[in-house]
């Protein structure tokens, strides 16, 4: 059998060597064709050794499927009428003492999976070092 499937999330060649490597390495699956540029991936698979439920979960799992979750800008500002919203990820500055030059700073942080899903680009995981 053959299914075509959407990864928006495979931009780049390397996505698709990494898609490749683990669809080709399921029992079953027979030929892999992928494309970056297109954003989709034909599987050829035998349908008595996987399931195409299989092979979605599997690149559902390494964060292949499904829309990429972004940080919208709301319009508000960060620091408006003596209060400071934290909820805004990106906060501007001026001081005097730059004069013309403005910084900006952004917090990021971690929750589940990646935002891109970049072979070899996974959070780290801590060390026990203790022997």
């Amino acid at each position: 059998m053959k299914t075509v499937l959407e990864l928006p999330a495979m931009y780049a060649d390397h996505h698709v060597l990494e898609v490749r490597r683990i669809l080709l390495g399921l029992d079953g699956v027979k030929e892999v064709y992928a494309s970056s540029g297109f954003q989709v991936v034909e599987v050829d698979y035998n349908s008595k050794e996987i399931k195409k439920e299989e092979i979605v979960a599997k690149l559902d799992e390494i964060g292949y499927i499904g829309e990429l979750p972004l940080p919208v800008e709301t319009g508000i500002a960060a620091y408006q009428d003596g209060r400071v919203d934290t909820s805004l990820f990106r906060h501007s500055t001026a001081s005097k003492q730059t004069l013309d030059v403005m910084g900006f700073a952004q917090s990021v942080g971690h929750k589940g999976r990646a935002l891109w899903p970049c072979p070899g680009m996974e959070p780290l995981k801590p060390i026990n070092e203790e022997v």
